[in-house]
């Protein structure tokens, strides 16, 4: 195999982390990557995996020759696409991965507005929990709500979100508002379990966080069912602010506890190759980029301080 075909591998299984995603990415079969892995070890009488059971990882060589070969690969990339034109002229499938809830009132009108602009490509978008892996899982770009571990992955940001705790002014005309997160505890609640299975909320009290344990009055599988919820009346709920920004905003849900929010949690938009991306990437990032930014359900400097209210 040449050497170009051998980084390739390589540089596939460094970015997945997985013989089993390379070879799927690459089309191939985990044996030949192995056997492609191997030979590229022996040519350069060097260690670049080490594998264990949860998989593989790179060597501190490995490190080094992942970074390089992304650069060879990638400059290769660029030429080859730049001679086809491809980064001249948007077109084909761009495929944005998007957290729940991220999509209706905040990223749809956008993306419209970028479809109105360039004709010749079409978007394919995704719902996601969690980080999702770019190269592995075939997405162009995605929008995130996290702090991002070390990637070679190119990051932008967007703004920030704040977890918030809120309800419908009827439920509060009845129960009363919250003064402190311990009051919480006489207060009815619904939460929400694709969040994870943590027994009550936590919240910033002086210089550390502080976990309150409640009973929640109902639990939902969604979000969306959970602000539903609390619209009609039935309690407390924790969200996102960009959740529920727009029941925020018309006065529909009314946020309590403000100065014990959560640290805000940075959005960020995360794409591969950098200024080498292709032009659908590029022009997407250019023209989404500034209004997401903009838009009110993300805070920014100007708007974190304030603390919500």
């Amino acid at each position: 195999m040449s050497r170009y075909r051998e980084m390739q591998a390589f540089a596939a299984v460094a970015q997945t982390g997985s013989l089993a995603a390379a070879a799927r990415h690459l089309n191939l079969s985990p044996a030949t990557v192995m056997r492609t892995i191997g030979a590229l070890e022996i040519r350069l009488s060097n260690t670049l995996l080490t594998r264990g059971p949860r998989g593989v990882n790179l060597s501190p060589a490995g490190e080094k020759f992942a970074l390089n070969c992304r650069h060879i690969l990638q400059q290769t990339d660029a030429a080859e696409r730049s001679a086809a034109g491809l980064h001249s002229c948007p077109s084909g499938q761009l495929t944005v991965s998007l957290p729940l809830l991220m999509d209706h009132s905040i990223f749809t009108p956008i993306a419209l507005a970028y479809l109105d602009g360039y004709s010749d490509v079409s978007l394919l978008t995704r719902t996601h929990e969690g980080l999702p892996k770019l190269l592995d899982e075939g997405i162009d770009v995605a929008l995130v709500v996290s702090h991002l571990p070390n990637s070679s992955d190119f990051a932008m940001p967007m703004g920030w979100a704040r977890p918030v705790v809120c309800a419908s002014p009827a439920y509060l005309a009845k129960w009363g508002q919250p003064e402190t997160p311990n009051d919480l505890k006489t207060h009815r609640t619904i939460f929400t379990t694709s969040l994870g299975c943590e027994s009550g909320w936590r919240f910033r009290c002086e210089r550390s966080s502080r976990l309150i344990k409640l009973a929640p009055l109902l639990r939902c599988t969604t979000t969306r069912a959970a602000i539903n919820a609390a619209l009609q009346g039935y309690g407390l709920i924790r969200c996102m602010s960009y959740e529920a920004h727009l029941e925020l905003q018309n006065g529909s849900l009314v946020p309590v506890l403000n100065g014990f929010a959560s640290e805000d949690v940075p959005v960020q938009m995360i794409y591969r190759n950098g200024r080498r991306a292709e032009a659908r990437v590029r022009t997407f990032i250019d023209f989404t980029a500034p209004k997401l930014r903009a838009h009110p359900a993300l805070l920014n400097e100007d708007t974190r301080l304030p603390i919500l209210s």
